[in-house]
């Protein structure tokens, strides 16, 4: 067996190292496997020290190249650092237990329960991983089934009484002239947001090679949609308009409202803070899709499914997908023109479908 490198181990030293590895064998001991023993035992040791973050951080970096999406390593990484680290990023990963895990979702598990659930979820795996590398023994203590089940509110129960505030459809015409008025990058987002009623992340992360302006349409792409299906969005002009001058300031190449760091799309909370300064802290910017929905619903006659189809949920049961297989772009856009004409206040764009009384 070698006794390390010439530059290193001085001839006194590797004379002495001989020396002990000679006694070893006379005593019945291997110094080959008594080496290894020895770089277990130091390696046991540092995991033993390892933190929650730094276990965490290593976990993450395993994982990142197997995900798809970016946003995915992104929502790791922010619910981690705004929700586990303030409690969990010192303490040995060894150490991490039920009263640290109840530290951390507490405080959230009522009021963001699908972030609490997630980040629990999140945590769940990093801890297992770290008991399968030698870090920690025993019980996983964020699993959920026969153990925080026991102490915390049912995930699905909590879950159905969560709502997005949403403005109702008789105000959005007033809350539109009020955010024409600003004429800035947000604004233009947050307008173009509600005419296409898409998701946050949709447009935040919307290039200017998705929209194609000869057929007024936003093609988005399977990998950003919530169902895992490309999307096409019918454009109505006043649509169209905002993504032109949209592109006007941001150009062609990259994201249709790029973020402040190059390269980076616009901060998912950028509407909602835009919401804050607008005096409008009651309302969320997903919520505009309810208030779509509900405008659908009371004042046009377009049937419910063409207006799922146009907030891109899936609509009737497996045996109907079956038979309409087209995504009804053109039927959906005479209904998104009508949205846009009555969010600008334009007359006509409401057909009522209340009884007439009489006078």
């Amino acid at each position: 067996m070698g006794l390390g490198p010439l530059s290193s181990v001085s001839l006194a030293e590797a004379r002495a190292l001989a020396s002990n590895y000679r006694k070893m064998l006379a005593d019945g001991l291997d110094p080959i496997e008594a080496r290894r023993d020895q770089k277990r035992q130091e390696q046991a040791e540092r995991l033993a020290t390892m933190t929650f973050k730094e276990a965490a951080e290593a976990y993450m970096e395993s994982l990142e190249p197997s995900w798809k999406n970016p946003k995915h390593a992104q929502q790791w990484r922010n619910t981690l650092r705004d929700y586990a680290y303030p409690v969990l990023a010192n303490v040995y990963v060894a150490d991490v237990d039920v009263t640290a895990i109840l530290r951390v979702l507490r405080p959230i598990w009522s009021k963001k329960t699908e972030t609490a659930n997630r980040l629990r979820g999140r945590i769940e795996r990093i801890l297992d991983a770290a008991r399968v590398l030698g870090m920690r023994t025993g019980e996983n203590p964020a699993r959920w089934r026969g153990n925080l089940d026991k102490i915390l509110p049912k995930y699905e129960r909590t879950r159905r009484t969560q709502h997005h505030p949403a403005l109702a459809w008789a105000d959005i015409p007033s809350f539109v002239r009020d955010l024409r008025e600003r004429k800035d990058a947000t604004a233009e987002m947050l307008y173009l947001t509600i005419l296409t009623c898409a998701r946050t992340n949709e447009m935040l992360e919307a290039r200017a090679s998705e929209f194609d302006l000869d057929r007024a349409v936003w093609n988005v792409p399977a990998e950003r949609m919530k169902m895992g299906r490309p999307h096409r969005v019918p454009l109505c002009p006043a649509a169209v308009a905002s993504v032109r001058r949209a592109i006007e300031k941001s150009g062609t190449d990259g994201y249709l409202f790029p973020g402040r760091k190059k390269g980076k799309p616009c901060s998912n909370m950028a509407m909602l803070n835009l919401l804050g300064r607008m005096g409008r802290d009651d309302i969320t910017v997903h919520g505009f899709r309810s208030t779509f929905r509900d405008w659908v619903a009371e004042c046009t006659e377009h049937p419910d499914s063409l207006a799922e189809m146009a907030l891109a949920h899936v609509v009737g049961n497996k045996v109907e997908g079956a038979y309409r297989r087209g995504d009804m772009l053109e039927r959906r856009r005479p209904l998104m023109e009508r949205w846009a004409d009555y969010c600008d206040g334009k007359a006509g764009a409401v057909i009522s479908l209340a009884p007439a009384v009489a006078a």
